[in-house]
């Protein structure tokens, strides 16, 4: 493969959203993206590497978000930030203040956030008031004091940036909201106006944030305006003249201090995550298997989970035929999968699609699919990864064996 990657042209590397899962996974990265400066396939067309287009969507977000607001706010210093991959941590733990209120929209973190047992256990909490907007009653749905009914994207206007292509989108509603539903917009403006913020940003329409966010300084989103967006529904980033390749590295420069690729060699030295098979050894022994939870086909996280066909999907978990007979684990039967943070159950699929000493579960069953009521993320960790600060999801060990569950 490395004979093949380096000596054919072009080679293009696809990176996709589970090599940062680990606790390693921002190193890997990092590795990886070296490798097309190595061969110089930076400067072919179709060579390179992807992960995404999204940088390029150079929005004026400050102008959008306006974090000069809280410096006029009664508190007069920076909002406290709470990375959501340690909610539980948050919810449980944090003080100076405490947590007292949680509104939720665009997510459902009782199924899908870490450290699921510390999640619900905050959810719990009768000092806790949540508020959640949604479509569906979700397992995050069930812990709420209010649900306010949101739009979909199908009955509010938004701009709509891409992870895999340079054309930026406008949407208009097709339908109208129905019963008393409103876009989290809408509704963050209502809050506004009964907390008495006077600030003239809390009453721009959606149009005006659209604007506001096009007058950037980006050369990419130059000339673009909501009226041109308007007329012709998407437009491609001035990321090059008009049916030109985008080679943005083809000629060496990149976006850094010096102006060239830093490759940071002495600080790419492989150290395994401490949860998995080559980390801690003790901690390896209790659980053998390393539990990777990849997207499922169908469905995006928890969304589309309340239909049959998805929970069906996310009801399997994948295991190697090796590991499956040393545990007398059988086809269609089911399996509780655990380890020191909790267990759940799923239904037995045996396959080489996954390789020895791995288990596969697709993510993410809503709890309330489970027989109790537990979900994929109590196995998962709070601990973040090594570059971003992100969620763990793929440095798991876990244990399987057969489970006397015949409802999973």
């Amino acid at each position: 493969m490395a004979r093949e990657y380096a000596t054919i042209h072009p080679a293009v590397i696809r990176v996709n959203y589970g090599v940062q899962r680990s606790e390693r996974g921002g190193a890997a990265v990092r590795a990886i993206s070296a490798l097309p400066v190595l061969t110089g396939s930076w400067r072919e067309l179709g060579g390179g590497l992807q992960l995404t287009t999204s940088g390029a969507f150079e929005f004026n977000r400050e102008a959008v978000e306006r974090p000069d607001l809280q410096w006029s706010s009664p508190l007069a210093r920076e909002a406290r930030l709470v990375n959501m991959s340690q909610l539980g941590h948050a919810l449980n733990d944090l003080g100076n203040p405490p947590i007292h209120a949680l509104v939720v929209y665009n997510s459902n973190p009782a199924a899908i956030a870490p450290n699921q047992s510390a999640v619900l256990a905050g959810l719990r909490r009768p000092d806790l008031f949540t508020v959640v907007l949604e479509h569906f009653l979700t397992d995050t749905a069930r812990y709420a004091d209010i649900v306010l009914p949101a739009t979909t994207f199908l009955e509010h206007t938004d701009l709509y940036l891409a992870y895999g292509h340079y054309y930026l989108q406008l949407a208009r509603p097709a339908l109208q909201p129905p019963g008393e539903a409103k876009s989290n917009i809408e509704i963050f403006r209502l809050l506004a106006r009964r907390m008495n913020f006077s600030d003239a940003c809390f009453d721009d329409s959606e149009d005006d944030m659209i604007r506001t966010a096009l007058n950037s300084s980006s050369p990419y989103l130059k000339g673009i305006s909501l009226e041109l967006l308007e007329s012709e529904h998407f437009i491609r980033l001035n990321v090059g003249p008009d049916e030109q390749p985008f080679q943005p590295f083809a000629d060496g420069n990149f976006p850094t201090r010096s102006g060239k690729f830093e490759f940071g060699a002495k600080t790419l030295a492989y150290a395994p995550p401490v949860e998995s098979r080559f980390g801690d050894v003790s901690l390896s022994k209790m659980y053998p298997l390393e539990l990777l939870s990849p997207k499922n086909d169908d469905s995006v996280n928890s969304t589309f989970g309340h239909r049959s066909q998805v929970d069906k999907q996310t009801s399997l978990l994948t295991i190697h035929p090796q590991d499956a007979n040393s545990r007398g684990i059988t086809e269609g039967r089911p399996v509780r999968v655990f380890n020191s943070r909790g267990s759940c159950h799923f239904t037995a699929q045996i396959s080489p699609d996954v390789l020895p000493g791995t288990v596969r579960v697709r993510s993410t069953r809503w709890n309330s699919s489970f027989p109790d009521r537990v979900g994929l993320n109590t196995l998962t960790s709070e601990r973040l990864t090594d570059i971003g600060g992100g969620p763990t999801f793929y440095s798991c060990l876990v244990e399987v064996v057969p489970s006397d569950h015949l409802d999973v």
